[in-house]
């Protein structure tokens, strides 16, 4: 849950942060915070 909650603001941060995102920056977002998403699965548990 932890991880989910990190992931939840990083996409709100994202979308209210950056509003004028191209659609291609908005796919490297998501595939970015996915990636955080996996790492941080490593190390909390």
């Amino acid at each position: 849950m932890k991880i989910y909650i990190i992931w939840l603001i990083g996409v709100i941060l994202w979308n209210f942060g950056y509003p004028q995102a191209t659609p291609l920056l908005d796919v490297i977002a998501a595939i970015l915070l996915s990636i955080l998403s996996f790492v941080l699965k490593k190390y909390i548990k």
